[in-house]
């Protein structure tokens, strides 16, 4: 049993470097501002997704970046009212230590590219389909 357990977490390990390296690469960046990024992302992300839509789109997720996603989750408090595409841009660039939005742009059109090869294309719709118009535009982009 204790070879599955250890099996296991190198898995998830190997899947999340999987996950930098692909951010890593569509942002031309190293695997720090990566990981800042897809942590943001994810975050932003899950805060303006109602809790069964999160529950459902951190199945598809990497173990690891699975407990990312939900660190400092607060289910009483979802979906955040963020609204557009303004807001959303400034929580990543803010979370993600970005300096501008147009920097934030970019970000999450490319996390946005990863994160549509790594999970099914039915759960990207659901995803999409609890989004404001305008912060969907923004991930559709990619």
């Amino acid at each position: 049993m204790a070879s599955a357990t250890v099996d296991s977490i190198e898995r998830t390990v190997h899947k999340t470097n999987e996950w930098l390296d692909d951010l890593a690469g569509e942002l031309d960046t190293d695997r720090e501002e990566a990981w800042r990024v897809l942590r943001a992302y994810l975050r932003v992300l899950r805060d303006r997704l109602t809790v069964d839509e999160a529950a459902q789109l951190a199945a598809q997720l990497p173990h690891l970046l699975r407990g990312v996603f939900y660190e400092g989750f607060d289910p009483g408090h979802q979906p955040e009212r963020i609204r557009d595409r303004d807001e959303f841009l400034a929580r990543l660039a803010e979370l993600a230590r970005l300096r501008s939005d147009d920097e934030a742009a970019r970000a999450v059109a490319a996390a946005t590219r990863v994160l549509r090869r790594h999970i099914s294309e039915g759960e990207f719709d659901d995803v999409l389909a609890q989004l404001p118009k305008d912060i969907r535009a923004v991930l559709e982009q990619a």
